[in-house]
């Protein structure tokens, strides 16, 4: 089955080739693993430690060519992942409405304004605005360094694009946004900034 995205470029997926890697040390700062597999590691271990229910939300497909070998059976030979309408990822956690984005950069000491797109902004506009906690979670790849910015910032930061803004300084980010420990179980305890970020007045977990 051949799956492209909107551009038309096929998809491919990650880990699928054959080449060496190099056997390296596992440590808590640089596992390899990407921004959303850390996050989708830790929505898991939330889930089962009962803390919180929150899940990634599929990317829509778009098939576009399907064959029918039998009668009873539909093979669908090529798809495109349509651009998602929200953001990625949203749940509850202790009865709030939680709905957040999650973007990395190998920038050093900022964050591009182009990897968010003016249909999540608004989206996290309309959760704000129904009392949702709404925000982004920040990667720095190269110091491996995680953040979680609220969205009323973002949204601050994005409508300066018109005045030339391209990118939010990492020295912003540092100064709006808060540092989230980065561990084992759970990999980005994203949680723990919420509580003393949101949930202050209520008890911790």
């Amino acid at each position: 089955m051949v799956i492209r995205y909107p551009n038309g470029r096929r998809f491919t997926k990650q880990g699928s080739t054959n080449k060496q890697v190099p056997n390296k040390q596992p440590t808590y700062s640089n596992r390899g693993m990407t921004l959303e597999e850390d996050l989708n590691v830790t929505n898991q271990y939330y889930l089962e430690q009962s803390l919180a229910v929150i899940h990634k939300k599929p990317t829509p497909v778009q098939i576009v060519q399907v064959d029918y070998p039998k009668r009873s059976a539909a093979v669908i030979k090529e798809a495109y992942f349509k651009q998602a309408s929200t953001t990625d990822y949203n749940g509850v956690y202790k009865g709030h409405y939680l709905d957040f984005e999650a973007k990395e950069t190998k920038n050093k000491t900022s964050f591009p304004l182009q990897n968010f797109h003016e249909h999540q902004i608004e989206h996290m506009k309309q959760v704000k605005q129904q009392n949702g906690i709404a925000f982004v979670i920040l990667r720095f790849t190269v110091t491996d360094e995680v953040y979680l910015l609220d969205a009323e910032h973002l949204i601050q930061f994005y409508e300066q694009k018109e005045m030339s803004r391209k990118s939010i300084r990492k020295i912003d980010i540092e100064k709006f946004g808060f540092l989230i420990k980065i561990g084992y179980h759970p990999r980005i305890d994203y949680l723990q900034v919420i509580d003393s970020v949101y949930f202050q007045e209520e008890s911790t977990r």
